[in-house]
């Protein structure tokens, strides 16, 4: 059924009274199922399960995957194989929205845990408690909620923008209900047979589940003698560096010091190809040259020089070279200043954002309609937001004092200017998909760092809430636009929505512990444990890095850091303009450069080589309706996500087991 919208002669000339009378006798459906208990509880489990993929990769990688499709293409299987089973009636297409909003949020909601409370525990050194974590999580994610409601019926009723994430979003729902029967189960066996291998090679290459099997199920600790759990190495490389270890073999060394040392590893990490055909082969590849320009070039000079040394950890033990200390001690400053220059300048040079945000906030002539309004009975009403957010900017304001320390007039001087920031990050999702949360929230970092210096938190913190609200402000609109195309009911997505913030939260929170905190054989909790070769945070690196710039300015960083930050800058600058000048058609991205320089080479390599397999493979199966363009570029995103699902939870199984055994 081909999807109904305006023209655009219609968009601009019709007053909203008008738009809002043509869609409710076109496009809404009235008696169609939506928010239901089913939908509801599986959001709610999908949601938990997506948002726990999107914390492993976003610790792995500080990207942020969108979860929305891949819960789509989920549930439309799985009710749609329960019907064909005659155990339960098919999901609705509405249903089927419903859940993905939840799902969606869920997946959201994760962002400060891999950001700003990660930097704010490694920088403190202070564990927040898990309780803290949920309430200030939620209630800041609500008060987005709360702060999207009036924006809705301007940017999607009035001004019907296109929020391109979410209208894609509602043109594959409407394909896999109106389609090509066959298209949609087509994707839901892609994504699952490749979860299932992806799965079965990450179990081989984890010590958990091989202990499990081998010492607990199949006892070959007791018949075969086993000490400790054999699994296949990861890292491939180890098999080279075993034997040269046993035969004298050469080991590879730049200006002397070891690829190990330096982070140089080949692995075969699934998750990460997944992740790199998602990004695409341009990003991939400015992720790739940062890695290289750091490590194989930059670093062993600076090993060389002295500007990267061993040194001795607090308790006295010696910390040696290593990929996380060459970052901590040196290039995570030029990393930070180029991924943070070029955000802003690529935020800056989009004028039509800021503008554009502000214009449809004002009101136009004869734009509001005069008599009884159409849709008072589905629209969330506008009371809800008028009485919500101030209560909750109270509730977040108290909250963040209390938890963090946050002096009681900085926590309410950054509302304002969080509000402001978020409209614009609302403006840009509708416009672009892109929300710029990254660059906004350096903004309120610098403008509280600069009335508050000595306090780490009173930077993190509000920048932090920049980051979740505008993120489930513009998120909240975009899940409401494919339901807006299809004829659903704002006020249950609205709801669906805020059932996902809990979702994520309650799922998200005790695995954040699990797999970043671990307890030492004391049982203490340290944050100074929770960046790894496994888990790099490099969003937390950022975050952490500009907060103690704030705090103690370039003069405490080596010479050459500064150096190559100031280069870095000017280098950024450079690149966004280059890709304004040429309309993005430059190939290369600051931002992703800068993320080579924080994120394992190893794992950018992995990223880089998914990207130049869908890449390759897309160029030679460009052909509509043969089976290589249905699997290499159809269904490029079914197998990326059973790659990164399947990775992602056989890894978070693998840490639940090592725990429980």
């Amino acid at each position: 059924m081909a999807l109904q919208q305006l023209t655009d002669e219609q968009t601009r000339t019709w007053t909203r009274a008008q738009k809002d009378e043509w869609w409710f006798k076109n496009v809404y459906r009235t008696n169609m199922r939506q928010l239901t208990l089913r939908s509801g509880l599986t959001g709610f489990l999908l949601g938990g399960i997506l948002a726990a993929t999107s914390l492993y990769i976003a610790a792995k990688t500080g990207i942020s995957i969108g979860v929305g499709l891949t819960s789509v293409i989920l549930a439309f299987a799985l009710f749609r194989i329960l019907s064909r089973s005659g155990i339960a009636s098919d999901f609705s297409i509405l249903e089927n929205n419903c859940t993905q909003s939840i799902a969606t949020a869920a997946g959201y909601v994760i962002t400060p845990l891999t950001s700003s409370l990660a930097a704010y525990m490694m920088i403190t050194d202070r564990i927040i408690p898990w309780w803290q974590m949920m309430v200030w999580m939620a209630v800041i994610s609500i008060l987005g909620v709360l702060v999207a409601f009036p924006m809705k019926r301007r940017f999607i009723n009035e001004e019907q923008l296109p929020f391109p994430e979410g209208r894609a979003c509602g043109v594959v729902l409407d394909s896999l209900y109106h389609g090509e029967g066959d298209e949609g189960m087509f994707k839901a066996r892609l994504l699952a047979v490749t979860a299932l291998i992806t799965g079965t090679y990450q179990a081989l290459v984890s010590d958990g589940w091989m202990k499990l099997l081998q010492f607990k199920i199949l006892r070959m600790d007791k018949w075969a003698g086993l000490t400790e759990p054999w699994h296949f190495e990861e890292r491939i490389d180890s098999y080279y560096y075993a034997a040269a270890a046993k035969l004298d073999w050469w080991i590879p060394k730049i200006l002397g010091t070891d690829f190990r040392a330096l982070g140089l590893r080949f692995t075969l990490d699934a998750a990460m190809l997944g992740v790199g055909g998602l990004m695409g082969i341009r990003i991939a590849t400015s992720v790739m040259l940062g890695a290289f320009i750091n490590f194989v070039v930059l670093a062993p000079i600076m090993i060389q020089r002295g500007d990267i040394v061993e040194r001795i950890a607090p308790n006295g033990t010696m910390v040696a070279i290593s990929r996380a200390e060459i970052s901590n001690q040196w290039s995570m400053w030029w990393g930070v200043a180029m991924m943070v220059a070029g955000s802003l300048v690529s935020l800056a040079a989009k004028p039509e954002i800021f503008t554009s945000a502000f214009k449809s906030l004002k009101r136009k002539n004869g734009s509001e309609p005069k008599g009884p309004d159409i849709l008072a009975g589905i629209e969330v009403p506008l009371w809800v937001s008028y009485v919500g957010v101030p209560i909750f900017s109270v509730i977040g304001a108290t909250v963040t004092h209390m938890f963090f320390d946050v002096p009681w007039l900085l926590a309410f001087a950054s509302l304002p200017l969080i509000f402001v920031l978020t409209v614009i990050c609302t403006n840009s999702m509708a416009l672009t998909s892109w929300t710029p949360t990254g660059a906004l929230s350096k903004i309120t970092q610098f403008s509280m760092g600069a009335l508050d210096r000595a306090n780490p938190a009173s930077n993190l913190l509000p920048a932090g809430m920049t980051a979740e609200i505008s993120a489930n402000a513009a998120n909240l609109l975009s899940d409401i636009k494919p339901g807006y195309m299809l004829g659903g009911k704002p006020r249950h997505q609205a709801v669906g929505h805020v059932i996902g913030i809990f979702a994520g939260v309650m799922a998200c929170v005790p695995l954040f512990f699990l797999l970043f905190l671990q307890p030492d054989a004391h049982g203490v909790r340290s944050a100074a444990n929770m960046v790894s070769d496994q888990f790099a945070m490099p969003s937390a690196i950022q975050w952490k890095g500009v907060a103690e710039i704030i705090a103690k300015g370039v003069s405490s960083l080596p010479l050459s850091a500064i150096i190559a930050g100031g280069l870095a800058i000017v280098a950024a600058i450079a690149i966004e303009i280059a890709r304004i000048v040429t309309k993005g058609r430059f190939p290369l991205s600051s931002v992703s450069i800068g993320l080579g320089v924080v994120l394992p080479p190893e794992s950018c390599f992995a990223m880089w080589v998914g990207a130049m397999i869908f890449w390759v493979m897309g160029r030679k199966h460009q052909t509509r309706g043969t089976k290589g363009h249905d699997l290499w570029v159809e269904g490029c995103e079914p197998i990326c996500a059973g790659l990164i699902s399947g990775a992602a939870l056989m890894g978070i199984g693998n840490a639940i087991v090592n725990v429980l055994i």
